[in-house]
């Protein structure tokens, strides 16, 4: 008799804990629900990178205020034959300086929108949301002869209606894997060391070509010739999808709060 009861009391003891286990795991997710969101196959979804074995990489460059930097950005990747980059462009700066938007299209770079006004879009009503897009859009039809597909929102902030609505829109919301801090001037080096230890195959690498960055030109010969060494080949971000199928991932609603959570781990 004695045995019944400790066999049985084990029993529960495991019941009990894996018990806690589910309540403890449920309040952490009902905790979180309004910062991540998790991929569905009905769900629109970010794209931070995509699943391949080739090694190939895209280079992306976001745009939103100054003339100083772009050009030097530009000489870089004609000198070394870099010809497959996206550009996400800012269409109020887009709009003042046509010319260097030109000299961008002329290079045959790929353009993608990096919204109308430089805010959080998740703090905007769903309307607001559909005229920031409509009006970058129109700006950019118009300065660069082709509609953008792309979208990478300023900031990097969205929520799952700034998703929704996108995708009604008919754009690919895109984000980063790599995000290079050439925005924090961090250093020539720490740029480089960041992108090429942690780029990998199907990687989107964030950079910048606002007059913000000041070591961004020079970090980029020796990131260019470094992924090359290793094999990597430089494709735009449509290539880049177009490598494969999207699989599904964790899709972070508050993807600058987890930008800066990283930035604080390298220090």
């Amino acid at each position: 008799m004695n045995m019944f009861y400790v066999m049985n009391g084990k029993k529960l003891k495991r019941y009990f804990l894996l018990t806690v286990g589910v309540i403890f795991a449920a309040g952490i997710i009902y905790a979180e629900k309004d910062n991540i969101t998790v991929f569905a196959e009905d769900q629109p979804a970010a794209i931070y990178s995509v699943p391949t074995d080739k090694k190939v990489v895209s280079l992306t460059f976001d745009i939103s205020w100054g003339e100083k930097r772009t050009e030097p950005i530009l000489d870089v990747l004609k000198q070394k034959g870099v010809k497959n980059v996206t550009f996400f462009l800012s269409s109020p700066w887009s709009q003042t300086h046509p010319d260097i938007v030109k000299k961008i299209v002329d290079a045959g770079y790929e353009i993608g929108s990096h919204g109308h006004k430089h805010g959080n879009y998740s703090t905007y009503s769903d309307d607001e949301i559909r005229t920031q897009i409509e009006t970058s859009q129109s700006i950019l039809t118009q300065v660069t002869g082709k509609t953008p597909t792309l979208i990478r929102l300023p900031n990097g902030d969205f929520d799952k209606r700034v998703l929704r609505i996108a995708e009604q829109m008919n754009y690919k919301v895109i984000q980063w894997d790599t995000d290079s801090q050439d925005w924090m001037n961090i250093g020539t080096d720490k740029i480089v060391n960041r992108v090429v230890s942690k780029a990998h195959p199907g990687d989107i690498i964030l950079m910048h070509a606002s007059d913000s960055v000041k070591q961004t030109h020079e970090a980029l010969p020796l990131i260019i010739d470094q992924l090359r060494a290793k094999g990597y080949e430089f494709v735009t971000v449509s290539e880049l999808i177009a490598q494969t199928e999207l699989q599904g991932k964790t899709v972070q609603d508050k993807t600058a709060m987890f930008e800066q959570l990283d930035a604080s781990t390298e220090q």
